[in-house]
């Protein structure tokens, strides 16, 4: 039991971290019907600008002190992120409305080859450290009830707090804020917002810059545990999966559909991988989604779209 505990522990830690990437897909789907492919990019370019500005700030300010260090290199990357959102606002996104989904799907294409190769032409593509003192030694929890205790990684458990945190956080500004409402407005219908006097050019800017601040934290949590690199770009296609199962519309359904595919995955890995030759964390969660395609392709939470003729 102690180890079954153990496990759950680690995927529901990494199920809230693939919640975090899957809610810039879906806070920007919900704002402009776009699905976002240059959200993966958006976490290298958030990360390569985090660890960079930490090592270039302390010569700037003429510092050691890391605390100072990392919250001025947080300020400055979530800058870039902000100024990334009103240029693919101003320069892609404007020239776009009415068009048909096929060319905004394109445009986040390019957006995500050009973050990619931009931001390493900008900070550099070699792999960088990101220290921002998340502990990174285990600790031993429940040692009198299960033999030997269940081993938790502290790092794990601080990534995932902040990530329920930025999550809650995100939650209740679309519910109790008026920018909230009117993204809302805005994801029902784009139209009806507009005659109401919602400005969408406004609307996407600040849903691209959450998505940016998100991408940042989701960045600088991997970044951290794995070390800024190109490759990291590729963890966001493990949201895919969250993404539909639970709904494309749905911020509770990131949440929840994070969780089950963490949980999922490692409890599948570690009481199926043996029998089956091991490997099943990397393709669980796509088949899962497979699944949920066929028989529910609007995912748990999502909005079931029934056309009438």
């Amino acid at each position: 039991m102690g180890f079954f505990i153990e496990t759950l522990f680690g995927g529901l830690m990494a199920g809230m971290l693939y919640s975090l990437i899957a809610l810039g897909f879906v806070l920007i789907f919900k704002a402009s019907g776009v699905f976002n492919f240059a959200q993966g990019a958006m976490v290298l370019f958030a990360a390569l600008a985090m660890a960079r500005f930490a090592e270039w700030v302390p010569h700037w300010l003429g510092t050691d002190n890391k605390v100072l260090a990392n919250s001025v290199a947080f300020v400055l990357a979530l800058a870039c992120m902000i100024g990334v959102a009103w240029l693919v606002e101003r320069l892609c996104l404007s020239r776009l409305v009415n068009q048909e989904p096929i060319a905004l799907l394109m445009a986040t294409l390019g957006i995500a080859y050009f973050l990619d190769g931009f931001g390493q032409t900008l900070f550099g593509s070699d792999i960088y450290k990101l220290d921002v003192g998340l502990p990174k030694d285990p600790i031993f929890l429940f040692e009198q009830t299960f033999p030997g205790g269940v081993l938790i990684s502290q790092e794990d458990l601080a990534a995932a707090v902040i990530a329920a945190a930025l999550v809650a956080g995100l939650a209740l500004f679309f519910q109790k804020t008026a920018t909230g409402r009117a993204l809302r407005a805005v994801a029902d219908d784009h139209q009806a917002a507009q005659s109401i006097g919602i400005p969408l050019s406004r609307i996407w800017v600040i849903v691209w810059s959450v998505a940016g601040f998100a991408a940042l934290v989701a960045g600088l949590i991997w970044g951290s545990k794995l070390g800024v690199q190109f490759s990291l770009s590729q963890v966001a296609l493990k949201a895919l999966p969250v993404v539909i199962l639970g709904g494309l519309t749905s911020v509770p359904g990131a949440i929840v559909g994070g969780l089950i595919v963490g949980v999922g995955e490692k409890l599948s890995e570690v009481y199926l991988g043996p029998s089956m030759g091991g490997g099943i964390e990397i393709w669980f969660a796509y088949v899962m989604a497979l699944l949920f395609l066929l028989f529910r392709p609007q995912g748990l939470f999502g909005e079931k779209i029934i056309d009438r003729v």
